[in-house]
């Protein structure tokens, strides 16, 4: 009888230490699993180290190892979807290679799909150890403000790392989205999904490539992607704003009629024009936010653009 066969996809950028370190771990835990075939597929995603060369030396020992190498820096997000479009398997794990998602959990994961029926089992963090303050304060506002306003289901400390069925990846490569938020778009598709809580893991080696800048804007991805509440806000804005305007028109005719035009408050209505400036433009930003991510879809240019993958080693044989 045919083993079925689990692809394991992992995302790399810049991760050559990383690379002989999880394909260690997680021989640990195939070899566990002896009923299942396994194939580890990194994606390269534009790295400028030696990750490359880690990932065609690996495949030459290894033949379960396959690979995909970018022409250049695509994201995470592009990879993992390369990575799903490039599996093979009749389940595909997405992991992160520096070992904060635990291979230790696949064993429960497949368990869990094939004994209770699930579609997907995802991990969730429950502490963040390992953070910066920043980064855990502006965490916990992120997942509080888009749980209120997604159209979409999004659970709080909700990871990356899953085991899903076929079917389900057939229906998340359904989805040719340029501007790509995954963890919205994994609930987005449905299926029923179990959630595996554990403590946040620290990196085994190097520093994460998502600095605050970066993750910012992936938390404007997911909101922008999934709610147009900030068009509703900034409408419901302006409108208040209109109505204060025309109260304090009426109030204003209404001194000068009583009390004649005196000339004074300069000050307060320099401060006053520039405070409606300031909302115009944070409503206009708002706006030009979803022209941009419309103009970038309506180009249709690729998600990402293949190098490399290790049929090129094959050919070089």
């Amino acid at each position: 009888m045919k083993k079925e066969l689990i692809s394991i996809v992992v995302p790399c950028f810049n991760e050559e230490e990383n690379i002989p370190l999880f394909h260690q771990e997680l021989d640990k835990q195939t070899k566990k699993m002896k009923e299942l075939s396994f194939e580890v597929l990194f994606i390269n995603d534009g790295s400028q180290d030696g990750t490359l060369e880690a990932m065609r030396s690996l495949a030459k020992k290894d033949k379960r190892v396959r690979y995909v190498s970018f022409s250049r820096n695509f994201g995470k997000e592009a990879a993992m979807y390369a990575g799903l479009k490039h599996a093979k398997g009749d389940y595909v794990a997405i992991m992160d290679v520096d070992l904060q998602d635990p291979p230790s959990l696949l064993e429960e994961m497949y368990r869990s799909i094939k004994e209770e029926g699930y579609d997907c089992v995802a991990a969730r963090s429950v502490s963040r150890h390992g953070y910066s303050f920043l980064r855990k304060v502006f965490t916990g506002w992120f997942y509080k403000i888009i749980a209120k306003i997604s159209s979409v289901e999004m659970v709080a400390g909700a990871r990356d790392f899953r085991l899903m069925k076929r079917k389900m990846v057939d229906a998340l490569l359904e989805i040719g989205e340029y501007n790509r938020y995954s963890k919205g778009l994994f609930s987005f598709v449905g299926f029923d999904t179990k959630w595996i809580e554990f403590e946040n893991q620290e990196r085994v080696a190097g520093t994460s490539k998502f600095n605050f800048p970066k993750l910012f804007a992936y938390a404007m991805e997911g909101i922008v992607g999934f709610s147009t509440m900030p068009l509703v806000i900034s409408a419901f804005i302006g409108v208040l704003f209109c109505l204060v305007s025309f109260i304090a028109i009426i109030v204003i005719i209404i001194k000068t009629l009583i009390w004649g035009d005196p000339v004074s408050g300069w000050p307060s209505m320099v401060c006053i024009m520039f405070f409606l400036s300031g909302i115009q433009l944070f409503c206009t930003g708002i706006m030009g936010e979803y022209m941009a991510k419309t103009y970038l879809e309506a180009k249709r240019r690729p998600i990402y653009i293949v190098k490399e993958t290790e049929e090129d080693l094959a050919c070089e044989d």
